[in-house]
């Protein structure tokens, strides 16, 4: 049975079997020690790898090993830490507000609030999303361009469908309290499987199954 004529409902108990064979132990790979750190690095990680955050949030912290630190930190030397991370004059300007927010509204912590989050300076639903369920086990789906790519590839998700519109095609499809689960399986499977470039699809168990792979 091809892609093509295999229902949806049968391609996510596929996919999600399949995820949990490649991925039984999921998790962000975003470092971060403190519930500020992830937040920071998650509002860098627009346009960039994780491992490029990893790189600059390591310098960043030993540099500036406090919320206070970090608020009061010389702007161009936010900037030159985050150089490698690109878009620099925002993301500086962005970190540096956060944690003065932090600071002066929030004690310091960051809040189990989804509209506060999405207040923040350049924290989006996505970030929220990946901070909620990662810190506060807050049922989420956090849709990023690896998500956002595989859901379609596989037909969860209209090719035309904006960000928000593929997080709710994939809460309807996957049950709540996996969401947070499927949701890092997703972004490692879109990251070192079905990449961008050079999707590794002969390898891939889903070949047989998968529109993409059986569009021609």
């Amino acid at each position: 049975m091809t892609g093509l004529k295999m229902t949806k409902k049968n391609r996510v108990a596929i996919f999600e079997e399949y995820l949990e064979e490649l991925f039984p132990n999921p998790r962000c790979e975003l470092h971060y020690e403190k519930d500020y750190e992830l937040l920071i690095a998650v509002a860098l990680s627009a346009q960039t790898t994780d491992q490029r955050v990893n790189q600059v949030t390591k310098e960043l912290w030993e540099v500036y090993p406090s919320l206070e630190d970090l608020a009061n930190a010389p702007l161009e030397d936010v900037k030159e830490i985050l150089r490698p991370i690109g878009f620099v004059s925002k993301k500086a300007i962005y970190i540096k507000e956060i944690a003065k927010e932090l600071l002066t509204s929030y004690g310091g912590h960051v809040p189990n609030d989804r509209e506060v989050l999405e207040s923040l300076p350049g924290v989006g639903r996505k970030t929220a999303n990946v901070v909620l369920s990662n810190l506060y086990d807050f049922p989420a789906i956090a849709v990023d361009t690896h998500v956002e790519r595989v859901s379609k590839r596989l037909g969860f998700a209209k090719k035309d469908a904006s960000v928000l519109e593929v997080e709710q095609s994939l809460m309807k499809l996957y049950r709540k309290e996996t969401w947070a689960r499927r949701h890092h399986q997703m972004v490692l499977f879109g990251r070192y499987h079905c990449k961008a470039m050079k999707p590794e699809c002969e390898r891939c168990k889903l070949k047989d199954i998968c529109p993409h792979q059986n569009v021609k």
